[in-house]
């Protein structure tokens, strides 16, 4: 989560590589930290998986005796077209042929119908949504947050899996298909956190994608005992990736933390998603050790990078450079959009083929009382900060929050074409970017062509 104490940003010379890195060095590092005998990764990461996913759904086999299960959603108007149209759905996937005689007919009254959004960034584990207001107190740095966290989870009521179901659900009613969902883990809870958002999940399954980060809130190398969390997390499936934080703002460890990350990663063949809000020299080091060893251990398309606060402020040609190592390694990123000053130059990084999602981060928790889950207010607040004007720059914050995010995630666009998932929300308006500026309720929520939410309320 962003700290509010962190330094400017500075120029910074063009990044170079750190040193020479080999697997062999990394892994013998963080098999010690971990106390674990490396052994080869099998799983296929969460892009693979959801490729496999999307491959099976798109083309039933007749010869099994499967019945497709077609819904029409006649009279709406995809992206806002003029025009309104019957959109048929086969098995959860847009379809271009006819519907069948006797297919279910869904009314759309002529409404907008958008791509659900995805939440590329949350932390559901530490929020109070629907329970109880909770006074906060002052905080000047991540340590006093981290403190503050402990104390709000030990005087809840309501476990990690009912809160994190709540928001979840809510941010479901408000159009969200999927969400990378960042867990605490530390001592102070072992991996209550995960285990928690994986039962949210598992209630959620048929309204949303979920993918869990392991995220070592208390810092990887400064609090003893993580490390074996982080790995168990990982034997035991529980999670899709591991996560870091500031390696030397917070954690002061470069080589140690991200050595420990990217280790069981390989090992247990997982991804990796670091929150990074260290500004210049710092920022850059980390990013850089990052790159490396993205590459010595082959994790392209594994990699996520989350709030990376060094870019905003570095020169054109600076980031260049860098954003040409992140193509390269087709490492992703994401931003809440906190600031102007701290939201990612999104179109520039996009040139150098750079997944960039959006996400809503903390909702309602220790360290923050806003937030909503809502990613339809969160394009919104892309707009507002970036002082977009035209329609052509609205657009384009939807969709950081609908494609970009599925981007990263590895998740099929729903963009309504054939084969593509059938997940979308209607809403009465005029057309994307009055509707991306004006927030309407989003009166239907589809998940894989069912209907999973009506007039702002999630149905069970």
């Amino acid at each position: 989560m962003p700290s509010p104490s962190s330094s400017s940003a500075t120029s910074l010379p063009s990044p170079s590589s750190s040193g020479a890195l080999s697997r062999r060095t990394m892994l013998a590092g963080a098999a010690a930290l971990a106390g674990a005998t490396a052994t080869a990764a099998t799983a296929a990461t969460p892009a693979q998986a959801a490729t496999t996913s999307v491959s099976a759904a798109a083309a039933p086999s007749a010869a099994s005796g499967h019945r497709p299960r077609t819904v029409v959603f006649r009279d709406v108007r995809p992206f806002g077209s003029a025009r309104a149209r019957d959109l048929v759905v086969v098995d959860g996937r847009v379809s271009d042929r006819p519907a069948p005689h006797g297919a279910k007919v869904v009314d759309g009254g002529g409404r907008i119908a958008l791509p659900s959004l995805v939440d590329a960034h949350n932390h559901p584990d530490k929020t109070t949504w629907g329970g109880s207001w909770v006074s906060r107190r002052p905080a000047s740095g991540i340590a006093d947050y981290v403190a503050q966290d402990v104390e709000l989870f030990r005087g809840q009521r309501r476990p990690v899996e009912e809160r994190a179901y709540g928001l979840m659900s809510h941010a479901v009613s408000r159009g969200t298909r999927a969400m990378r969902a960042h867990a605490d883990v530390a001592p102070a809870y072992g991996l209550a956190g995960v285990e928690g958002v994986a039962e949210a999940r598992e209630r959620l399954r048929h309204a949303l994608d979920v993918q869990i980060v392991a995220f070592p809130q208390h810092g990887v190398i400064r609090t003893p005992g993580t490390v074996a969390l982080l790995e168990r997390a990982a034997r035991q499936g529980l999670v899709d990736m591991i996560g870091g934080i500031d390696p030397i703002g917070f954690d002061d460890a470069l080589d140690a933390q991200l050595d420990a990350v990217f280790g069981i990663a390989d090992r247990h063949g997982v991804g990796v998603d670091i929150h990074l809000h260290d500004r210049g020299e710092k920022g850059m080091k980390a990013m850089r050790g990052i790159v490396d060893r993205t590459r010595a251990l082959s994790l392209a398309g594994k990699v996520t990078v989350s709030h990376v606060f060094c870019l905003p402020g570095l020169t054109d040609r600076e980031l260049g450079s860098i954003a040409r190592d992140l193509g390269d390694q087709d490492i992703a990123l994401t931003t809440v959009a906190p600031s102007d000053s701290l939201v990612l130059p999104i179109a520039r990084l996009r040139e150098y083929g750079v997944r960039v999602g959006l996400g809503s981060d903390g909702v309602r928790d220790s360290w923050s009382p806003f937030g909503n889950a809502d990613m339809m207010h969160r394009a919104h607040i892309l707009g507002w900060v970036t002082d977009v004007r035209l329609d052509e720059e609205l657009t384009d914050c939807h969709d950081v929050a609908a494609h970009g995010g599925a981007d990263v995630m590895g998740l099929a666009h729903a963009d309504f074409t054939a084969g593509a998932p059938a997940d979308f929300v209607l809403v009465k308006g005029e057309c994307l970017p009055q509707v991306v500026v004006d927030m309407p309720r989003r009166d239907m929520v589809v998940h894989g062509g069912v209907v999973v939410a009506r007039d702002g309320e999630f149905l069970d």
